[in-house]
């Protein structure tokens, strides 16, 4: 962004103006090592019982499986800061030149995802309860708010969309053809919450390819700013906690 630099009086030499050097969307060492952690992180989540090592430590195992899952996105979003802080900072900055139309999307888009679940639930048939969805419940109504936000809605959102929007959209493109990207960006962020299912069907993919859907095209409109479609993964997230706690148990699992 150039910063105008008048002179001091009449008849003044003018400095040349300063060009602020645009943002590459080069694939970096720093992104390697957020990627490569989170890859591997994962896999040794799904075939380690993390959780019963850490039982040694905290004998309840809600409370362990939480402390897992914190550490792993906790680990993964400073990693992921540190490769993106740049693009953080300028898009933060983008959307704050218009707040309402940002706090317009928003919700805006968290509606969309609840419009377009029930769109495919009437084209697929009820819906089906993923096994990563029912831990995730499982740790809601077992765990304090306070420990609940962080992980859902601050920490968790933010990862997955540095790994789904920023690299496997904004940076990939650069090779690929941007709308092969949006539909693998689409693909892996259902699939990698619908891991480890023992009968996998299209009614339990529902949820995130409906949600995933949103968030690319929200990405998109937005010129790749991967802070936008992190506030809305966000609101969701909240609004799902909300409910929960707001909701009772005996209803949620009707």
């Amino acid at each position: 962004m150039a910063t105008p630099d008048f002179p001091a009086g009449p008849g003044a030499r003018r400095r040349p103006v300063l060009e602020e050097p645009p943002l590459s969307y080069r694939f970096t060492r720093s992104d390697g090592v957020a990627l490569g952690y989170y890859v591997v992180a994962l896999l040794l989540l799904a075939l380690t019982p993390a959780a019963l090592a850490v039982t040694a430590v905290i004998p309840d195992p809600v409370l362990a499986s939480y402390a897992v899952n914190f550490t792993f996105y906790l680990v993964g979003a400073v990693l992921a800061f540190i490769a993106a802080r740049a693009y953080v900072v300028r898009e933060a900055r983008i959307l704050a030149t218009r707040p309402w139309l940002t706090l317009g999307v928003i919700p805006l888009a968290v509606v969309a995802m609840l419009v377009a679940t029930m769109i495919l639930v009437l084209l697929t048939g009820p819906p089906q309860t993923a096994l990563n969805q029912e831990a995730a419940q499982s740790l809601l109504v077992s765990v304090s708010p306070w420990l609940v936000v962080p992980l859902f809605v601050v920490l968790a959102p933010f990862v997955e969309e540095y790994i789904f929007r920023h690299l496997l959209i904004g940076k990939l493109s650069r090779r690929w053809n941007i709308w092969v990207c949006a539909l693998l960006s689409l693909l892996l962020f259902s699939g990698i919450h619908v891991a480890g299912e023992a009968e996998f069907s299209l009614q339990v993919m529902v949820p995130y390819l409906a949600m995933g859907a949103v968030l690319v095209g929200v990405y998109l409109w937005a010129g790749n700013n991967f802070m936008l479609s992190y506030a809305v993964h966000a609101a969701k997230n909240l609004l799902a906690v909300v409910i929960t706690y707001a909701v009772p148990a005996e209803l949620l699992q009707q």
